[in-house]
């Protein structure tokens, strides 16, 4: 697997309607310190948590460098049309500095329900998310007007934003999702939590390249983007793997030596810090993660 060296290092917020203040300070301390991007969840149906595409917004407008992405949008609740008009205004109004991370919406049927929408099957939901890259692709980049009968998307001489696409990135663990990530997407994102020593992982990462292959793709066009959390100190950790191999988190110099690894030996291309669950993320941890375990990761990386 051929290495990445412009390693990414990113930072969820946090998106609960009381930690707007959080939010925008990590963003701005992201991007002071700097951090490649920063990233919100998108869960339209609970109440308690602001609207992912109302606070880029925001974030985007609090920050100069930093790029902001979506980790995952809720496909259901966003009809593609709509979804690329929302991709390609953020990505203008930021001079580019936006990912549009797609989910397919499998995680929590009963809620996206509750929001009155269909239920798709899984085998709809993957058709519906691979539509939605070709609807958002066709609607950015200019050019004539689109007509498109899709299954899920009709237009009629639509005209497409000057923008660009942005980058897509997919979360995916199931082999159709993995195959359309393989030919369509810039980026996977394993599930769960998933890391670069993981079976899952060893498993599902050739579906991913066997489908770029198939489509005429190097499949190391396709990055693999590992959303990470655990324990971050300055000093080590006894253990930083619990007993079913999960990365738990460790000291700086664990954190770099593991990094590291995952980037020469397994192929990431980027690590985005979340919060433990039921925790906040504070200054501390978003500086030791920030400015000294994103750069000694860089400096390692750049001496092999």
């Amino acid at each position: 697997m051929s290495h990445n060296r412009n390693v990414l290092f990113g930072l969820g917020l946090e998106s609960g309607v009381t930690q707007v203040s959080e939010m925008l300070g990590h963003a701005r301390l992201a991007d002071d310190a700097g951090l490649d991007l920063v990233s919100l969840s998108d869960h339209p149906y609970f109440a308690e948590r602001i609207d992912a595409y109302a606070a880029l917004g925001f974030v985007l407008g609090a920050t100069s460098n930093v790029t902001a992405a979506t980790i995952m949008t809720n496909l259901p609740s966003r009809p593609a049309p709509v979804l690329a008009r929302a991709a390609t205004s953020l990505s203008t109004v930021s001079r580019g500095r936006f990912i549009l991370g797609l989910g397919a919406g499998g995680g929590l049927p009963e809620e996206i329900a509750a929001l009155g929408l269909p239920r798709l099957s899984p085998a709809a939901r993957v058709r519906a998310l691979e539509e939605a890259i070709t609807v958002v692709r066709a609607l950015s980049g200019g050019g004539d007007p689109v007509t498109y009968d899709g299954e899920f998307s009709q237009l009629t001489g639509l005209m497409p934003a000057d923008a660009p696409a942005p980058p897509i990135w997919i979360g995916a663990l199931g082999p159709k999702m993995l195959t359309v990530t393989g030919r369509l997407a810039d980026g996977w994102i394993p599930g769960h939590l998933a890391d670069w020593r993981s079976t899952v992982v060893a498993q599902a990462r050739p579906i991913v390249d066997e489908a770029a292959a198939s489509a005429g793709r190097d499949p190391a066009e396709v990055a693999t983007i590992y959303n990470v959390s655990g324990r971050l100190t300055r000093e080590p950790l006894p253990a930083t793997r619990d007993d079913d191999g999960r990365w738990i988190g460790g000291g700086v110099a664990q954190w770099v030596d593991e990094l590291t690894s995952a980037v020469l030996e397994h192929g990431a291309a980027a690590f985005i810090y979340l919060r433990r669950q039921g925790e906040i993320i504070d200054d501390t941890t978003v500086n030791l993660w920030a400015r000294d375990v994103a750069p000694a990761v860089r400096e390692a990386i750049a001496k092999h």
